[in-house]
């Protein structure tokens, strides 16, 4: 079974190469990202022209004041100067994203675990703006939130260990931690998180996205590679356009992608003089956010050794939810911490708190403290939100004196399996690996991204929807995070939620045809008393029934 799957990954390359591929993988490493139906294609380019058509002709109404313009626009005494507002990303904020802009950013008024409160609120101009009614929605199932481990919490060890530093060292510390700002706490907590990870030397972050955007300038610049794979994090593009090296893309997870631009690197050097390049540093996550897939780790690690490159590994998603022990994608594939030159994850994702850290050999920490902007210019981690790490590193570690951290590593893995099998005995489109607790499920279609959050949110499910230029124009999806947290009754009103949406929409869809095809053959069809008898008594039934009948 195992070698059906990898040699289905290693379609175009050598006998040799595969079955050399097949040894660095300890267990079967099974992906699945079905391509887009033509039709479904086709539809969605069309919806995305006719809500563009539309577009054009609603800023030219608002041009000659016919219709309310909500959004910022270019003085009259300024016309000559350049324009601000008329790009086509603020074209897309007014007519496209303002149809949606009711399923993001929803006010949450408890703590986000696995169910949470939300405050209630309405729209009376077409989402500009928004009003609270006071009211608030109970006991939403949460979705959406990258609480892997359910450490999102206000009660238990996590939660007490943060009061009580909180009373000690206070909340801000108000200087950088090479002036005034390098508590105990900090140097405890990096301590911890190099041990988790089995390196020399790690360093902590206020701010996660900071972690990759400042960092990476750090360590590598003009005369330098950097081979990026293309749906990186925005954190990471950011990172490697300010650092000034030169930037090269390579195909998703593909591993010829990635070898042929190593081979032109080292053939070729740095373009017109030839020289060879300072440094090449490939950059890749342990799980990718939208996708839900887990990086070919063994043999980046391979290529990386052949070819003596560095390997960057952003582990925000994958730290603490993969991995026997929690200890990300390294630990996944049971591989040496140490083959990996620079390890970078976050705390906002399994250990409920924030801010990130960067771990591997004692030079390059050292190194760092000296010339990060994220060590030399930001505010120092907060006392509390350090304490949160910590306790919860521990709890992962069994240092608790008890089993909480492998139980719950146990219940993400059952939880993610459980989910995705659901959804896909239900026939839903899913992408990812199968052991990702990142589940994209597809939509495609512009019209459903709207519709199916507000649905979902009626029947009391917070998910998060997806769609253009977050993903490709044709591959909107819904994206939800499995918690360890969730139980499997929650899990199971969800995949029941989606049928009951489904069904709703189709049946609505469907029903004015069924009643021309009724009035045409009233007499004549005995299929269609058939089919309404099916309609009064399962809607699933029904559509069934009104599908063979359209096809007849």
């Amino acid at each position: 079974y195992s070698i059906s799957i990898e040699f289905e990954s290693c379609r175009g390359l050598s006998f040799t190469t595969s079955f050399f591929i097949l040894f660095l993988y300890k267990k079967p490493f099974v992906e699945s990202f079905e391509e887009t139906p033509l039709l479904v294609a086709v539809l969605t380019y069309m919806g995305y022209g006719i809500l563009t058509i539309f577009g054009y002709l609603r800023d030219f109404l608002r041009q000659w004041n016919i219709e309310k313009c909500h959004v910022a626009r270019e003085r009259e005494e300024q016309k000559d100067f350049v324009p601000l507002y008329q790009d086509f990303e603020n074209f897309y904020t007014r007519n496209l994203y303002m149809r949606i802009r009711d399923n993001w950013n929803r006010p949450i008024c408890s703590v986000p675990g696995a169910k949470m409160d939300l405050v209630q609120r309405v729209s009376y101009n077409y989402n500009w703006t928004f009003e609270h009614t006071g009211k608030v929605v109970k006991d939403v199932i949460n979705m959406g939130s990258y609480n892997y481990l359910g450490f999102a919490e206000n009660t238990g060890a996590c939660a007490d260990a943060a009061i009580e530093v909180t009373q000690q060292y206070g909340v801000g510390v108000g200087s950088t931690r090479c002036e005034m700002g390098n508590l105990g706490i900090h140097e405890e907590l990096e301590q911890l998180v190099a041990r988790f990870l089995g390196v020399e030397s790690s360093m902590a972050f206020g701010m996660g996205f900071a972690t990759n955007s400042m960092n990476i300038p750090a360590l590598t610049g003009k005369g330098c590679l950097i081979l990026s794979d293309e749906l990186n994090h925005a954190s990471l593009v950011l990172g490697a356009r300010l650092s000034g090296s030169t930037i090269r893309v390579f195909k998703h997870n593909n591993m010829q992608s990635l070898e042929k631009l190593l081979r032109d690197a080292i053939v070729h050097g740095q373009p017109r003089t030839h020289r060879p390049w300072k440094k090449i540093l490939i950059v890749v996550e342990g799980i990718y956010s939208m996708e839900g897939s887990i990086v070919r780790l063994p043999e980046i690690i391979a290529l990386k050794k052949r070819y003596k490159a560095y390997l960057y590994l952003d582990e925000a998603h994958s730290i603490g939810a993969l991995g026997p022990n929690g200890r990300g994608v390294v630990d996944y594939f049971g591989l040496d911490p140490k083959d990996v030159d620079i390890m970078m994850g976050t705390f906002t994702k399994s250990f409920g708190a924030a801010g990130g850290y960067i771990g591997g050999r004692k030079e390059l920490i050292d190194y760092l403290r000296r010339h990060s902007h994220s060590a030399l210019y930001a505010t120092s981690m907060s006392p509390p939100v350090a304490q949160q790490i910590i306790t919860s590193m521990k709890i992962i570690m069994g240092e608790d004196g008890a089993t909480l951290g492998a139980d719950r590593l146990r219940q993400l893995s059952e939880n993610t399996t459980y989910f995705r099998r659901k959804l896909h005995d239900m026939g839903f489109i899913i992408y990812g690996n199968d052991d990702s607790p990142v589940v994209p499920m597809m939509l495609y279609m512009p019209a459903k991204i709207g519709a199916f959050g507000r649905e979902m949110m009626k029947r009391n499910i917070g998910t998060v929807v997806v769609g253009f230029p977050a993903t490709p124009i044709i591959e909107s999806r819904a994206r939800f995070c499995i918690s360890a947290a969730h139980t499997s009754e929650m899990l199971d009103t969800v995949g029941h939620t989606f049928r009951a949406v489904l069904l709703n929409g189709a049946t609505q869809a469907l029903q004015p045809l069924l009643f021309l095809i009724q009035d045409v053959k009233r007499d004549t069809s005995d299929l269609c008393s058939v089919c309404l008898q099916c309609f009064s008594r399962s809607r699933d039934v029904a559509i069934e029934q009104m599908l063979i009948l359209i096809l007849s």
